[in-house]
């Protein structure tokens, strides 16, 4: 699965850990999300989408 989260990520100026602590996750995980080693689970991808305010499909594709 390859993710806009990087990319949305420096759109708002945040730091890899600001954002994890924004969605109460590790800093890893960010990492992990970015470097497309990990697929969030559900619950996260629609926190994720909640966040940026757009759809979850706008960040993940398939």
């Amino acid at each position: 699965m390859e993710n806009k989260l990087k990319e949305l990520r420096r759109e708002y100026n945040l730091t890899q850990e600001e954002l994890a602590r924004a969605l109460g996750v590790t800093r890893q995980t960010i990492i992990a999300i970015e470097n497309n080693k990990y697929d969030p689970t559900l619950r996260l991808a629609f926190k994720i989408s909640n966040f940026f305010k757009r759809p979850v499909e706008d960040i993940f594709k398939i």
